[in-house]
């Protein structure tokens, strides 16, 4: 599948003065212009995205833009020095860190739950069913206690973190039908979902809303206050990377992620905070 790569440059703000932002952690841009590039996860964006939109209200001539393309895309772009910053749902292994000099920052907490269409039935697996179903030895519904319907198996490529920590922790590194199919980013996998009544998927849960229905994994429903108790277990960090130690207009941009202000936008959209 030909992979797509969304991008949203946000560059002016529109009726809204400095004075609106005065004396908090957005006046380290004051003064500042140029470009941040960003790109990586996808489960990153709606935060960089308000956080750029902020940005740029503050001060237009700093501007951020903001691709996804999946975890491993951020790690590899920022180490070829194609973006300022690379995303990722993972922590970078030793490998790229040594290979790239990557210095990285988490600054937030993502759990990953399976999420059928409303119209479904099942509404809960346990582990054990999961691993069969994500593994094809399970291909109808009717073995779940739905209807009589084979199932749509929906997955992420490769390079996604969300499927990292997926596969890992829900799947226990169990296999992945190879006939699934394969969808580029979690608002993607949402509308794949929500679209078709016997599909099965995984999204952070963050994105999570009426439009699907969440699964719970062995008696635990997927929602932020499960991953915050750490009931829910399948949960991953928020990480974003430079070359060498952040300077410059990426240093502020992952200092606001850090600030109260930064990790205020992290929980409204639907993250767990790191301070």
């Amino acid at each position: 599948m030909k992979k797509i790569v969304f991008c949203f440059a946000f560059i002016a703000a529109l009726g809204c003065s400095n004075a609106v932002f005065a004396n908090n952690a957005l006046e380290a841009f004051k003064g500042q212009e140029g470009i941040v590039k960003v790109a990586g996860g996808t489960a990153h964006i709606p935060v960089i995205k308000e956080v750029a939109k902020r940005i740029a209200r503050f001060n237009p001539k700093v501007i951020v833009t903001v691709a996804g393309g999946g975890s491993g895309v951020g790690i590899r772009q920022v180490g070829e020095g194609l973006v300022d910053i690379g995303n990722a749902g993972r922590s970078a292994t030793e490998e790229e860190i040594s290979h790239y000099n990557l210095v990285q920052v988490k600054w937030a907490v993502d759990g990953v739950g399976v999420v059928v269409s409303p119209k479904n039935s099942v509404k809960s697996l346990s582990t054990k069913q999961l691993q069969q179903v994500f593994a094809g030895a399970i291909s109808n519904w009717k073995e779940l206690g739905g209807e009589d319907h084979a199932i749509d198996l929906y997955d992420r490529d490769s390079a996604s973190g969300t499927r990292e920590v997926f596969v890992k922790k829900a799947l226990k590194k169990g296999a992945v039908n190879g006939g699934a199919n394969v969808v580029v980013s979690n608002g993607a996998m949402k509308t794949a979902i929500a679209g078709d009544p016997y599909g099965i998927g995984y999204v952070s849960v963050g994105h999570i809303d009426s439009t699907v229905t969440p699964v719970a994994l062995d008696g635990v429903v997927p929602t932020i206050p499960a991953v915050q108790d750490g009931s829910y277990p399948v949960a991953r960090g928020l990480y974003s990377s430079t070359r060498g130690k952040a300077t410059g207009l990426s240093a502020l941009l992952l200092n606001y992620l850090l600030s109260p202000e930064g990790q205020k936008i992290v929980e409204e959209n639907g993250f767990i905070g790191v301070k």
